[in-house]
């Protein structure tokens, strides 16, 4: 996490209302966990340790915001973020991922967002090492004259010699720096990787998952990539010259340790469908139920605090945020395992969302639909231009057929969008006209048809 700039909580809050409409009590709960990992920072290390992160079960039907909400909080605290469904995984003993790989997923984020840091330090550095070899493949080192008669070459000729080289060479640095050697062709070698040997490996216990990118490395070191001859744009020479520089650059130790501190200490695991791994209450305890709880079961001890093997090293799990997210339509969070539900203390109640929060999201945020479809349409030279009214109806449709058919929340604005432009952004590409206004007039033409029909609707909206 970023600690140099800590957001308050409002800050927090402000910056989510950019592209979430509503959910304030949600909103608000993550602001107060993302700002309590910073204030735990501050307090004193004999204490540090023990506050806990207080896990999050966002309750609410699919499509009302549960997931931008944590995916949004993890960009602001530029923290590691994994989503996975909780439904995917299955208790120890059975075919499946196991629940720790999440874990491992979560540090391979991790790794990658720091050398992607460490390498923008380098990419200076780098560029100029990578101009320097470029420039030897267009203008390579001169061989020294042969001398004919015997004696050695004058010193005077040998620095006329080098002197030469060196403008040539420098000229043609100013000529690539102005992009107008992009398209010359050079020959360079090429790293080839090595195509790995096909190993399966069929085992449920914990660990295995990722063994093919553990045997990947292995066979790495005992086949390394081999080098090929090819002929390439300057451009496109010069890019993978620049990432070999960066990554000879980079420190992949300090990149590992930085990884490591980073998911312990500001990771953030969103759990979805976490519901659907909950018992219902009142029936026989089937093999599915069983199955049900033994993943909760083997949940406990990552999200209460363990300690994880992975390729990298050890990590322990105390300190990673957990947000959980389910509809809860057939079952409730008490059906979860009491241990589980201990886990979790902050529930926090999503609303559904209705017509006038319909139009706030296709007009509001950053990158609401309607933003979108204009500028999708912009390249092809049409000026698409939304009526308030027209909004209005397309937000009122939403409401009626997330009503009469299921509730998908604000995924049901992209199907509609989607029907509604349809006949436009195939004719696009033909259109004279520069501008194209969309009237409750032309929403209703398009749709009232659709969505009059509730089999039809169910159908295609």
């Amino acid at each position: 996490m970023n600690e140099a700039i800590p957001m308050t909580p409002k800050d927090i809050v402000t910056e989510l209302d950019q592209y979430i409409i509503g959910q304030h009590a949600a909103k608000r709960s993550v602001s107060i966990a993302l700002r309590n990992r910073w204030r735990r920072q501050q307090v004193d290390e004999s204490l540090r340790d023990e506050i806990a992160p207080k896990n999050i079960i966002m309750i609410g039907p699919t499509g009302v915001g549960k997931t931008e909400i944590a995916r949004r909080l993890a960009r602001l605290a530029q923290s590691p973020f994994l989503k996975v469904e909780a439904s995917k995984f299955t208790e120890v003993g059975y075919v499946g991922r196991d629940v720790e790989s999440m874990v491992r997923d979560l540090v391979e984020l991790a790794v990658g967002m720091v050398k992607k840091e460490e390498s923008e330090k380098v990419e200076e550095k780098a560029e100029k090492h990578a101009e320097e070899r470029l420039l030897d493949l267009l203008v390579p080192p001169r061989p020294a004259p042969a001398n004919m008669s015997g004696f050695e070459t004058p010193p005077e000729h040998q620095l006329e010699s080098t002197d030469s080289s060196q403008s040539t060479r420098e000229k043609f640095r100013q000529i690539f720096r102005e992009g107008k050697l992009n398209d010359r062709l050079v020959e360079m070698d090429v790293e080839q990787s090595t195509p790995m040997p096909m190993v399966e490996v069929l085992s449920s216990n914990s660990g295995f998952d990722d063994m093919g990118s553990n045997l990947k490395d292995a066979f790495g070191k005992l086949f390394p990539s081999k080098k090929q001859r090819r002929k390439l744009k300057v451009e496109e020479a010069f890019g993978i010259l620049r990432n070999e520089e960066a990554a000879k650059l980079v420190d992949m130790e300090k990149v590992t340790e930085r990884a490591l501190r980073r998911t312990e200490q500001s990771g953030i695991i969103f759990l979805d469908e976490v519901d659907k791994i909950a018992s219902r209450q009142g029936g026989n305890a089937s093999g599915a139920e069983v199955s049900r709880e033994g993943v909760q079961r083997d949940l406990l001890p990552i999200v209460e605090g363990a300690t994880v093997s992975t390729k990298y090293g050890m990590v322990k799990t105390d300190h990673i945020l957990f947000i959980a997210s389910g509809a809860f339509h057939l079952c409730k969070p008490a059906d979860l395992i009491p241990e589980l539900q201990g886990r979790f203390p902050i529930r926090v109640e999503l609303n559904a969302l209705g017509a006038d929060d319909f139009f706030r999201i296709l007009t509001e945020p950053q990158n609401a639909l309607v933003k979108q479809y204009e500028a999708l349409l912009d390249t092809e030279g049409v000026k698409l231009v939304f009526e308030s009214d027209a909004i209005a109806e397309i937000a009122r449709l939403a409401e009626e057929v997330n009503q009469k058919t299921e509730d998908i929340g604000a995924r049901r604005l992209h199907t509609i969008m989607e029907k509604l432009l349809e006949d436009l952004s195939f004719d696009a590409p033909d259109m004279k006209e520069e501008e194209f206004a969309v009237t409750p007039e032309y929403v209703r033409q398009q749709l009232d048809t659709i969505s009059s029909d509730e089999d039809l609707s169910r159908f295609i909206l």
